[in-house]
Parts: C-alpha cells; structure tokens; sequence
C-alpha cells in the first residue's frame, strides 16, 4: 500500500513538474509568436516602401526620357514641309 501510494505521489510531482515546464514552453513559444508577427509586419512595411519607391523611381526615368526627347527634338532642323510650303 505505501508503494502505490509513494507510486502516485511520484506521478504527482512528475506530472507538476512537466505542467511547470509545459506553461514555460508555452510563454517561450507565445514570445517567438510574436517577434515573428513584428518581423512580419516590418517585411510587409518594407514591401510597400520599396513598391512605392520603384513606382517613384519608374516615373523619375520616365521624366527624364521625355526630358531628353524634347531637347533633342529642339536641336533637329525644321520639317522639310515647312521648306516646301514657303516656296509655294
């Protein structure tokens, strides 16, 4: 009889000892949970940043193409239509 009830009280401490352990695991785990939601959050933030700047960027080349296409259509000599009509 003192053997099964030594038995359970082992299992007791055995079965509190694990519990203890479990809820330490489970306030690590909760804590990984959440720098890996801060890190998640700060991915889609630079996402977004980065979208926006090569939009930014995208329409920067685009001005300055069309910057650069003006002021070689400045330089060419006139049409040769106009020549024409002034001779008529």
């Amino acid at each position: 009889m003192w053997k099964q009830f030594y038995e359970w009280v082992k299992w007791l401490f055995l079965l509190s000892k694990e519990a203890q352990q479990l809820r330490i695991d489970l306030g690590r785990l909760q804590h990984e949970v959440e720098e890996l939601t801060l890190t998640v959050r700060d991915l889609t933030h630079e996402l977004r940043r980065n979208k926006e700047t090569e939009i930014l960027e995208r329409e920067k080349l685009m001005l300055e193409m069309e910057n650069a296409l003006l002021r070689f259509e400045r330089r060419l000599p006139p049409a040769k239509e106009e020549k024409d009509q002034d001779d008529k």
